[in-house]
């Protein structure tokens, strides 16, 4: 079978050179081979009886995250700069033509986003722009998809597919009122708004929100492309900015070369993509290179001004030089598509496609590969304490066994007395360990009521009534600070509640190691650490709609309204997550002690059965004792083919991390 590590044993060189297609094809064929290899070890742990609650939530959380990792590039920019003919330079030129609309003036006008759903026949969604004056988020509305205009997609006609991708460049004319009802007009600030025409309309998109989905090999395996419109729709619709492009693994953000930054680029670039994230995941994009080449100058004038304009770009915008790229989209498709080599090398393409390849996937791979490392190691702790508790009731059974060589039927009767009795004492502390397992779910129980949706919306109700108040909101700043405290504060609570479960669970494993010989080790503990860096994300990146810049857009009840539902979406995913990664490490405790409790129970039926069965025929306990032997010899077997199963996951995960951390 040809497998991924093969691929990934190639020369360095080979790999380094590709493109990020080509990349991203490798990944998704090291998450197919992966995902197979899991496949494999989950049934195999069946046919053996290992596959406990603690070992088949793991599995299904490592297939989860293989399965549905998702990779998104977010394209950002103000209108005509080239933005959806860099999309389809870099992954659509294979269709022989332009597939985004990509004509002169504005065409992406409303935001959209390109994905596989294989539970969805190919098809594009459109969302009316009519919903911004209904109260649900976006979140909500994708789960309405009977809400949405819907257009099938024949994959094989390419020009019919451009066609109905030119929809989501679609507009329509509506009254200052409308418009205003609907985010793009600002009576007090017109120069931040469309302009009337002479009839007093303006011109605004007729969509809220687009989804595509096609089986394009790239988009199968996981990537996901976000092209935004320009300004003044990426202000009008607070979701975007606070929840879908934070999200993205990197981000390109796309620059006229013939313009340079011009104030709405640079308010864009100030007010929704400057973050305190790695500033690797920010991309510059010079488009358009190709307008400065002129039969005058000679290749070595064109490039210096293009270098000088690089420099410029990257001090204004305050990113190192490297982070800008100069290309020429439009030049780079023609030359894909007519396979103009020397064209392709002008248009500069390949060096973005290269930092897509190397900052993406190397990133997004070596995030993955890293948590999946520790998803296996979690595994093989797991299955392994299974094998050794079975191994020591083993070797237990075996020295009973051979102590009753010799002795007649009086011992073997007072032996079966004992095991017995120890059997009732056992099933006797039953009773403390259910005590600690209902002040171990009492716990949980506060816990996950910290998390949940009604305790977030009752943080929240504050700022909400503050933001929904009409006209200028001008203690909304100290509100929203308050409502963010309150949130670290819970979290800080949930992390304390953790900590009173680790100490009883402790205490409680620590007695039954001693008392039974168990083998219980509390899993490593679970930190709200991540959660409250991510709340200090969102709370500074939210921070743009509350200063006075934004003052007359808050003062919009219908504008205050989206931006505070976008964040409750943003901060219930924050949760969600913190309720899951807890669920699991609460499992995996409780899933040991059921493992071992099962275990010890079966080891008292196996122990009476071998007495009843020697104390009823005089050959009986060497039987016993070689089936014995024999179960010992098969729990080598099983430890042997545990490691190589493993082995073979662990070592899939740092091959390819080492290739993709290497550096041309």
């Amino acid at each position: 079978m040809m497998s991924v590590l093969y691929d990934l044993n190639m020369p360095i060189g080979g790999i380094l050179e590709t493109s990020f297609n080509e990349k991203f094809d490798q990944h998704g064929t090291w998450r197919r081979e992966f995902a197979l290899r899991l496949k494999l070890l989950a049934q195999w742990l069946k046919d053996q009886d290992m596959l406990n609650a603690a070992v088949q939530d793991r599995l299904q959380r490592l297939e989860t995250q293989i399965r549905i990792d998702k990779v998104m590039v977010a394209f950002v920019a103000e209108f005509s700069r080239g933005k959806s003919e860099l999309i389809n330079a870099i992954f659509f030129a294979d269709y022989g033509h332009r597939i985004m609309p990509a004509s002169a003036g504005r065409t992406t006008m409303c935001p959209t986003e390109m994905g596989y759903d294989p539970e969805i026949p190919p098809c594009l969604r459109l969302l009316p722009i009519e919903t911004r004056l209904q109260p649900q988020s976006l979140m909500d509305w994708r789960m309405s998809p009977e809400k949405w205009e819907r257009i099938d997609l024949d994959l094989n006609q390419s020009k019919k597919l451009a066609e109905a991708f030119a929809k989501v460049a679609e507009t329509r004319r509506v009254s200052l009122a409308e418009a205003h009802a609907l985010g793009f007009w600002q009576s007090s600030s017109p120069d931040n708004s469309v302009l009337p025409d002479a009839g007093g309309q303006v011109e605004i998109p007729k969509w809220r929100h687009a989804l595509i989905n096609i089986a394009h090999p790239l988009l199968k395996q996981g990537l996901v492309i976000l092209d935004t419109p320009g300004l003044n729709a990426i202000g009008a619709e607070p979701e975007l900015t606070v929840s879908l492009v934070p999200q993205a693994h990197v981000i390109v953000f796309i620059l006229g070369a013939d313009t340079g930054v011009t104030q709405s680029d640079l308010s864009i670039w100030r007010e929704h993509l400057v973050d305190d994230q790695d500033a690797s995941t920010r991309l510059v994009v010079l488009n358009k290179i190709d307008t400065l080449w002129d039969a005058l100058d000679s290749p070595a004038q064109v490039q210096a001004q293009i270098t000088k304009q690089q420099v410029h770009t990257a001090g204004i915008l305050g990113v190192p030089a490297s982070q800008v790229l100069a290309v020429s989209a439009q030049k780079g498709l023609v030359g894909k598509v007519t396979q103009d080599t020397a064209l392709l090398q002008r248009s500069c393409l390949s060096s973005l496609e290269d930092a897509l390849s190397q900052g993406i996937m190397g990133r997004r791979h070596k995030i993955l590969s890293d948590a999946v490392t520790r998803g296996v190691s979690d595994l093989r702790v797991e299955t392994g304490r299974i094998l050794q508790i079975r191994r020591r009731d083993l070797n237990e059974q075996l020295l009973e066994l051979k102590g009753l060589y010799g002795k007649n039927a009086p011992v073997i009767k007072n032996m079966r007395a004992r095991i017995a009795q120890e059997q009732a004492e056992f099933d006797a502390g039953g009773i403390k360990i259910h005590a600690v397992r209902s002040v171990h779910m009492k716990l949980l129980r506060e816990i996950f009521s910290l998390l949940g949706a009604a305790t977030l919306k009752s943080e929240m109700s504050q700022l909400t009534l503050e933001l929904n108040h009409r006209g200028l909101k001008l203690g909304v700043k100290t509100v929203y600070g308050e409502t963010f405290a309150r949130l670290r504060n819970n979290l800080q609570q949930v992390h304390a509640k953790c900590q009173e479960i680790r100490a009883m669970l402790q205490a409680s494993f620590t007695h039954l190691n001693t008392e039974y010989g168990f083998s219980l080790q509390m899993p490593e503990d679970p930190t709200v650490d991540p959660y409250v860096r991510d709340l200090d994300l969102i709370e500074r990146g939210h921070l743009q709609y509350l200063g006075l810049g934004n003052a007359l857009k808050l003062a919009q009840p219908e504008f205050a309204d989206r931006l505070v539902r976008a964040l409750a979406t943003r901060l219930r995913t924050i949760h969600d997550t913190a309720v899951g990664d807890i669920e699991v490490w609460s499992k995996s405790a409780a899933s040991q002690l059921d493992a071992q409790l099962r275990e010890r129970r079966k080891n008292f039926v196996r122990r009476l059965e071998a007495i009843d069965r020697i104390a009823q025929a005089s050959c009986g306990l060497d039987e016993r004792i070689a089936d014995v032997n024999s179960r010992d010899i098969a729990m080598d077997q099983m430890e042997l083919k545990l490691a190589e199963l493993t082995d073979h996951l662990m070592h899939m995960t740092t091959s390819s991390r080492v290739v993709n951390d290497t550096k041309p």
